[in-house]
């Protein structure tokens, strides 16, 4: 029996009558570009955020994690932040945006599990919203447009509503990010949402943020993707991810354009006397992290590796020199990674500021190369690595 279900039957003394699993994602190129209109690279990953969910005959939700001590009781009616439990805000600001887009629901309990490491940039909390938009769903159907709700999708004979297409996906990504938004508080783009809802197995799902659209490639078979996760964990409310937010919007209105998407390398050099020095140097690593997906985009599709590796390597340097997003133990880990012949490129994944670093190594030499940066890693810092290879999986839904 999963986890999450498990829990379920010792809570609420029942089985669950829905799971649901919804995938942390990992960035494989393309940082803070979302919110810029930009482009990403990313990869649904082989860790998640699992519910077991149950009706209620009232208007009370009771919430229950491995992860997190106590039970969490509230009413649907009265949706306010308890700073005994703020993982729970996640939660309850989902469901304030369901409100607002017009889903009708009532309460329920749910046992959460997850396998998403907290705080390492792998962005457990998209995952639990995601997991929480897709189990209200599931117990109460509802469809999202544009415009609001749509028609109330129909059970098949096994009980089951069909999978939500690519436009209800999006909408769905929508909701998520606004209650991180407007409830929790971090001034989010949209990129985790969608890695963990259009992830497809095997695959690299390229996202582009002007359109919001989504491509794929295929994650080539020959290299591996490590994530290690530093043990410094990030927590982007405290202000960092909106700071640099603030810096890249600043520098748009000082460029006179909508978003840096509009922007390309050279023509952020000819204006760089228009804007102020930290302003600059945001606009400098966005600006040159959406030139590399598109480079990194061709140089896979032809086939090198190799070069796609180390556009890894340059994301890294422009994170740690010009974002500022990196952190000691980020660092350490990639140039640990970099001493090891089989590592074709690596850099930190996710918001920054700690977390996890990403490496493309060669898959036959995945093994080995964990060791290394273990050993590396203990040295440079005294802190243990548990990393893993990590496995691309299908999206949520």
């Amino acid at each position: 029996m999963h986890e999450a279900q498990k829990l379920h039957v010792e809570t609420f003394r029942r089985p669950a009558l829905h799971t649901v699993c919804a995938p942390g994602r990992a960035e494989l190129l393309g940082n803070h570009t979302d919110y810029n209109h930009g482009w990403v690279m990313a990869l649904a990953v082989d860790k998640a955020i699992t519910w077991a969910v149950s009706p209620r005959s009232d208007h009370r939700v009771e919430l229950v994690s491995t992860a997190f001590p106590g039970r969490v009781r509230f009413n649907v009616e009265d949706l306010a932040k308890d700073p005994e439990a703020p993982w729970a805000d996640y939660v309850k600001g989902l469901l304030l945006e369901l409100r607002r887009a017009g889903v009708a629901f009532a309460g329920f309990n749910a046992a959460i599990h997850g396998t998403i490491p907290l705080g390492a940039g792998l962005s457990s909390s998209a995952a639990l919203l995601v997991a929480t938009a897709l189990s209200v769903r599931k117990l109460f159907p509802y469809t999202l447009t544009e415009a609001g709700v749509g028609a109330i999708p129909e059970r098949d004979e096994r009980g089951e509503l069909p999978r939500p297409t690519a436009a209800e996906k999006l909408a769905i990504a929508k909701v998520c990010q606004a209650a991180e938004n407007r409830f929790v508080g971090v001034n989010c783009g949209l990129l985790d949402y969608l890695s963990s809802l259009f992830g497809r197995a095997d695959h690299i799902v390229i996202l582009d943020f002007l359109t919001l659209t989504a491509d794929w490639t295929p994650l080539p078979h020959e290299v591996a993707v490590v994530i290690c996760p530093s043990g410094v964990q990030h927590a982007l409310v405290g202000g960092e991810y909106n700071d640099r937010r603030r810096h890249c919007e600043a520098a748009a209105r000082a460029l006179g354009v909508a978003s840096l998407r509009e922007v390309d390398v050279a023509g952020l050099e000819a204006e760089r006397g228009r804007l102020a020095a930290r302003d600059y140097a945001c606009a400098r690593h966005v600006v040159g992290e959406n030139d590399r997906v598109t480079r990194g985009s061709a140089l896979l599709r032809a086939g090198d590796v190799a070069g796609f590796g180390q556009l890894l390597f340059a994301s890294h340097l422009s994170s740690r020199d010009d974002f500022q997003n990196s952190c000691p133990e980020l660092d350490a880990l990639v140039e640990c990674a970099r001493g090891h012949a089989a590592c074709l490129g690596a850099r930190l994944t996710g918001g920054g500021f700690g977390g996890a670093t990403l490496n493309l190594v060669w898959r036959r030499e995945a093994s080995e190369f964990q060791q290394h940066l273990a050993a590396g890693y203990r040295q440079a810092t005294g802190r243990e690595l548990e990393s893993w290879v990590c496995q691309a999986v299908d999206g949520a839904g």
